[in-house]
């Protein structure tokens, strides 16, 4: 697996958002420390899942950021993004890598121990761990685990774990100590009134 970008964005597709403009403002400061995950609604096409990242892909190529798309991995395929992300009412991991091949970063969602290693041991090469705080962004969500949920799964696992739900520049300190690699956000970039500003401060939390 290539490299892997410490600040994962995920697209923002509720009604009024607007995923592109987000991505053009945080793609200047982030470059390949930006991970796109192209995340659609559930009542979305196919056709307008792979509209969104084929441009997606088409603005993170020349930052050398990485496009990953959300659950739907025949779009991954089609639009020759890097690799995808299983949630847990996905594929099955081993089934995920079937499809994508070897060579595809492929991330998978964990918020326990045993799950997570499971998850690696069918060939995960990331983990989004959480929601680790409460969060408005989607629904449904099991109760936050907070950075002690986000430990025990890093003690648990060999490869990078990037902790999302409810993140914002302010809790990446305790997350990092507790051994996050990185962090996933939606709203704490693409609510932000500055999301150039709001990126710009996520990096620097990550990497100070």
């Amino acid at each position: 697996m290539p490299s892997l970008g410490r600040l994962h964005l995920i697209t923002d597709t509720r009604p009024g958002r607007d995923p592109l403009a987000v991505l053009r403002a945080a793609l200047p400061l982030a470059r390949a420390e930006l991970v796109v995950q192209v995340r659609v609604q559930d009542d979305a096409t196919d056709r307008e899942a792979y509209d969104l990242a084929r441009r997606v892909l088409r603005l993170c190529l020349p930052y050398g950021a990485t496009c990953l798309v959300n659950d739907r991995l025949h779009v991954a395929l089609a639009v020759g993004a890097a690799g995808g992300h299983v949630g847990a009412d996905d594929l099955p991991v081993v089934a995920a890598r079937r499809v994508l091949g070897p060579a595809a970063t492929l991330g998978a969602t964990a918020r326990a121990p045993g799950p997570a290693a499971e998850a690696v041991a069918a060939g995960a090469d990331y983990l989004g761990v959480g929601p680790c705080h409460p969060t408005r962004s989607k629904a449904g969500l099991p109760d936050p685990i907070g950075p002690a949920g986000v430990r025990a799964v890093a003690e648990a696992v060999d490869v990078p774990v990037i902790a999302i739900g409810g993140v914002t520049a302010t809790r990446v300190a305790a997350l990092r100590a507790a051994g996050a690699y990185g962090v996933a956000v939606v709203g704490a970039i693409s609510d932000a009134a500055d999301p150039g500003r709001a990126t710009a401060e996520l990096l620097g939390a990550l990497t100070c």
